[in-house]
């Protein structure tokens, strides 16, 4: 006789606010299923804040927290994604702040010590030489992302990786759609003059 374990989520079917009223119910395993959706992105999200693997990590696994936490309050007038990128974004300013009082690590330190982290997956169809040049390309590329101002920094992080509309962005950060237009267009000016044009070979 064989015993299959039960495996927590499996299963469940629903929109995001429809797991989330599940959550709010009691029922816990819908927010695996959440963090199965909705995981990879934001934790890529917060590492393109943050530019360190490991705090994007912790960050990512505290906005489920405080997303479970908020079960009882969320309610489905907007968007799931605006409310979920809303926490892992304060949770961002948070350590940018918190950064800021403890300059103990250097800008260039995520780079540096754990390149490999940082890299995209290597092409096979790519020589040594191609790889290496589109890995410094990738570092330099995030490097300008990382330096800028906070602000600007999530309006092109949203806008570019996680394909929102300027309406999203606004309600998240809580400024206007010009707004946001104006932080993106300011970002993109200053990565343009910081990004030296790739080499044609």
């Amino acid at each position: 006789m064989s015993v299959e374990c039960e495996i927590p989520g499996k299963g469940i079917e629903g929109s995001d606010p429809d797991l989330m009223a599940r959550l709010a119910g009691g029922d816990d395993p819908a927010l695996n299923v959440l963090m199965e959706r909705w995981g990879a992105r934001v934790n890529s999200f917060l590492f393109k804040m943050t530019g360190q693997r490991e705090v994007a990590a912790d960050l990512a696994q505290e906005t489920f927290v405080k997303l479970y936490k908020a079960r009882k309050r969320y309610r489905s007038s907007g968007t799931f994604s605006t409310y979920l990128f809303t926490i892992a974004k304060n949770l961002a300013r948070n350590h940018a702040r918190w950064r800021k009082r403890h300059p103990t690590v250097s800008l260039d330190a995520p780079f540096g010590d754990n390149s490999s982290a940082c890299s995209e997956p290597p092409d096979p169809s790519q020589t040594p030489d191609q790889a290496a040049d589109v890995s410094e390309r990738y570092q330099e590329v995030r490097r300008a992302l990382l330096a800028l101002p906070h602000d600007l920094r999530e309006a092109m992080t949203l806008f570019v990786y996680e394909g929102m509309g300027y309406a999203d962005i606004a309600k998240l950060t809580k400024c206007s759609p010009k707004a946001v237009e104006t932080r993106i267009y300011r970002a993109r000016q200053i990565l343009k003059g910081r990004l030296k044009p790739a080499d044609p070979d």
